[in-house]
């Protein structure tokens, strides 16, 4: 029986867009070739559909706790949102301006009745395509934009309910992504069709079914008749049964939702699809964006010169940007100064040449890699520049594992050193090291407390030797390395050392407060004379994102003259919470 176009639906279109995304998600990886051959498309829409899903979720609690259900604004402004900020590489930042763009049109507050919600859902589909196109650099047709547009266009030809407006984008998306290979010459030269076009037909999929209580029985089916029933309490882990796929020159059905043309993974080409060599950019950058309009202006054309697959998608004073360059560190800078970036995730695409051949002619991994869990942009780009791949986090939103796992996947190595650098994330980090196993892929996980501990062995990580005396190096270099911080107290409360009030400077050791104080230096001094008061020959500084310069040159100084033969280094971290990290080895 066909549903209301209202808030409960989005609620199952996200579980049911979720669970076929989780069912598709290794065929897509698999045939992604385009923009970059890397084999991530289906993961990073998983990961965004699975914070739009959160963000659903969580409005519905927040309502739950006074008795109501949201509205229909407030459940797809929520979706969005959550796609926003959870956006993974250019496939799931294209979703969330999708999504957007449908908020735009479904939050107005005019959907009301069948006729009218039937009109609205297609004026929200076409600015949905519409937006995809101004969030994008340099559209290429034969895409997820493609498909996006043809979907729309089919759903405003179509008569009737809601659910008869998504079945027609559902129909329209799969006929567009067949199209695929004969538009885009790397998809036809591969012979699959396009990865990001998939994920959406398997999103419009969900949203049919959610409308009218019949889901199609695999994203790109061939007999879209057959299905199965859907209601809301659908668990988002539930296997959909999956049916037979498309393929653009085949006369029959192969089993699956989204495999190549020819039934096999493709051959991953150059860096922009096969239409390049092997020297495209060697990182991708991602970060969340407080800006305002003209400023995101400036950005868009500042990156756009910097590299390529330039996405950057948002409003109201909220971005998510994505770019592939050489420089990732310039790519961050152009985001400080148009406004405030956070949640920076630079993922190094390359090898130990610095990146020129990042962009994988062979799916051959990497012998072995690190992935670091970093509290600032500053260590990100430091995590970069030593080959590693960085999870940047922000104080109070931890990385769920599945973005721990997606960052082992983008690393791209048979073998993985994960660093979590906080006590916090060790059961989170473990579950994402246990996940990988079952993937194939060996890792090991050194238990870093700090970021400190985590640039230690980072220092020592050599790939030429065994795996194992990589990890007792490595774990031993975190393990010598005392950590403390300086941390500002928010309220009254009891430590380690006393009573703090609200504004005080706190010196953590170790995780414990031992020292209250006034003034961030002479906090900072004190802490400094209490951990080398057992010794140490290197004392290293990252400095948080307000860390005066000139007081890291005045704690150096200190450390001179009241330490002798211990040396310093200093580093631009970024964080935020954190004024001061201090390691001593």
């Amino acid at each position: 029986m066909p549903h209301p176009l209202d808030a409960a639906a989005v609620r199952t279109w996200c579980a049911l867009a979720l669970q076929a995304l989780g069912r598709e998600r290794e065929r897509i990886d698999a045939i992604n070739v385009y923009p970059v051959a890397d084999g991530d498309t289906g993961t990073n829409l998983y990961l965004t559909a699975e914070s739009a899903a959160r963000a659903v979720e969580a409005a519905f609690d927040g309502h739950g706790a006074s008795g109501t259900e949201p509205g229909l604004a407030d459940a797809v402004g929520a979706m969005a949102h959550g796609a926003l900020i959870g956006a993974r590489g250019n496939s799931g930042t294209i979703l969330a301006q999708l999504l957007r763009g449908m908020a735009e049109v479904l939050g107005e507050g005019s959907v009301d009745g069948d006729p009218g919600a039937a009109a609205a859902l297609k004026r929200a589909l076409r600015r949905a395509a519409e937006s995809t196109y101004e969030a994008v650099a340099h559209p290429v047709e034969g895409t997820v934009l493609t498909v996006a547009t043809v979907a729309a266009e089919a759903a405003g030809r179509a008569d009737g309910s809601p659910a008869a407006v998504a079945r027609a984008a559902y129909e329209g998306a799969r006929t567009a992504l067949e199209a695929t290979p004969g538009q885009l010459a790397v998809l036809g030269r591969a012979g699959v069709v396009d990865a990001g076009g998939c994920g959406l037909v398997a999103v419009l999929g969900a949203l049919a079914g959610a409308l009218s209580g019949e889901v199609p029985t695999a994203a790109i089916a061939v007999r879209p008749e057959a299905s199965v029933r859907a209601d809301a309490s659908v668990r988002p882990d539930a296997p959909l049964r999956p049916d037979a796929s498309v393929r653009p020159d085949a006369s029959a059905p192969v089993p699956g939702g989204c495999p190549a043309a020819d039934g096999h993974a493709p051959e991953p080409e150059g860096p922009h699809g096969g239409d390049g060599g092997p020297d495209g950019p060697a990182f991708e950058v991602i970060y969340l964006l407080e800006a305002d309009d003209d400023a995101v202006a400036r950005l868009r054309a500042r990156l756009d010169g910097l590299g390529d697959s330039l996405v950057v998608v948002g409003g109201d004073g909220l971005w998510n940007v994505h770019v592939h360059v050489d420089d990732a560190g310039a790519a961050v800078e152009a985001g400080i100064e148009a406004g405030r970036p956070y949640r920076i995730r630079i993922t190094h695409f390359g090898t130990a040449d610095g990146g020129r051949a990042a962009r994988r002619r062979e799916a051959e991994p990497a012998a072995r890699a690190v992935v670091a869990v970093v509290p600032g942009d500053g260590l990100a780009g430091l995590c970069a520049e030593a080959g590693a791949t960085a999870v940047t986090v922000r104080p109070g939103e931890p990385p769920a594992s599945g973005e721990l796992v997606q960052a082992i996947r983008q690393a791209h190595a048979r073998e993985v050193m994960l660093l979590p650098n906080d006590p916090e994330l060790q059961h989170t980090a473990a579950a994402a090291a246990e996940q990988a196993r079952t993937e194939g892929v060996r890792v090991a996980l050194i238990p870093t407390r700090a970021a400190v501990q985590g640039i230690a062995a980072l220092a020592v990580h050599e790939p030429a030797r065994s795996f194992d005396e990589d990890v007792v190096a490595m774990t031993s270099a975190a393990g010598a390395t005392r950590y403390a911080e300086l941390a500002v107290a928010e309220r009254q409360s009891w430590t380690m050392a006393g009573v703090c009030q609200a504004g005080d400077v706190l010196g953590l050791i170790d995780g414990d407060v031992a020292v209250i104080g006034s003034d961030l230096a002479a906090t900072a001094a004190t802490v400094l004379d209490r951990m080398l008061s057992a010794g140490g020959e290197m004392v290293t500084f990252v400095l948080g994102a307000e860390f005066p310069a000139a007081l890291a040159e005045r704690l150096e100084r200190h450390v001179r003259e009241r330490h002798l033969a211990v040396d310093t280094v200093v580093y631009e971290g970024g964080q935020r919470g954190a004024p001061l990290l201090i390691g001593v080895e």
